[in-house]
């Protein structure tokens, strides 16, 4: 007999919020909320807060940089990995800089050990078509 734990169930709020994300890549709970309530019109706040909590304890999406305006976001890539967030429209984009980067901070700040995945922002390529410094 397969006994599933109430800490293991997937509900279809869960699934669709993994779906949305994994489209996304990167959403807040509002713009999950915005998207899923095309199909679920009397879906909460509270309702999505909860199962992307409950996703990111288990695992299933990890936890992103916030946005410009400091809102939690999430990410569908779960494996470690390094961000470029534009300052400009706020978008985040997925990269693997670490390898390349940290041996060159570690060089120049002496005595440093740099652990964790990095954050670099600056203005996107759309963006930096209409930017001007």
């Amino acid at each position: 007999m397969n006994v599933t734990s109430t800490t293991e169930r997937q509900t279809k709020y869960c699934q669709s919020i993994e779906e949305t994300l994994h489209f996304l890549g990167h959403a807040t709970n509002a713009e999950l909320l915005n998207n899923l309530q095309l199909t679920y019109p009397d879906l909460s706040a509270t309702t999505v807060h909860r199962a992307t909590a409950r996703l990111a304890s288990r695992g299933k999406i990890a936890i992103a940089p916030t946005d410009n305006s400091g809102s939690m976001r999430y990410d569908a890539n779960i494996k470690p990995h390094d961000h470029f967030q534009c300052s400009v429209c706020g978008r985040l984009h997925d990269t693997d800089i670490k390898d390349k980067i940290i041996p060159i901070l570690e060089s120049t700040i002496d005595g440093c050990s740099i652990s964790g995945q990095l954050l670099v922002t600056g203005a996107c390529k759309k963006c930096t078509k209409g930017y001007k410094k």
